[in-house]
């Protein structure tokens, strides 16, 4: 890697997979880019959380796409999925050991986007006004 930053250049990352389906940050980015992925991480973080909990702590998500982003998290393995057998059955989300480990680069992230907010908005503002 060259520069600055720990990132290799996407010519690089390309070469070593000619393949996109099988590059490692396209693959994973393509289901953790997502905004409702990350919410629901998010919320995860502080405990176990059941389906409806979390769609009350996410009131904007529909419930057909908070089933499919836990269903996806669980096939990722980056959450678990507990059924507690009483009447009617319990289901329970928390996150597994490797969606706890990846809220140490979310972090960064969520505190990058709070810092720079107030930038972005503005950027945008004078872009729309120049279009």
């Amino acid at each position: 890697m060259t520069g600055p930053f720990p990132i290799a250049p996407l010519s690089q990352m390309m070469a070593e997979y000619s393949d996109p389906s099988q590059c490692p940050v396209r693959n994973v980015l393509d289901q953790l880019g997502d905004k409702w992925s990350v919410l629901i991480i998010s919320t995860l973080a502080h405990r176990p959380y059941r389906f409806g909990e979390l769609k009350r702590e996410i009131p904007d998500i529909s419930q057909r796409m908070l089933t499919q982003t836990l269903r996806d998290l669980q096939a990722d393995g980056l959450i678990v999925r507990t059924v507690y057998p009483t009447t009617p059955p319990s289901v329970e989300y928390k996150l597994s050991p490797m969606g706890r480990s990846f809220l140490v680069p979310l972090s960064a992230m969520v505190e990058w986007a709070f810092a720079h907010f107030p930038a972005i908005r503005d950027a945008r503002a004078e872009f729309r006004k120049a279009a």
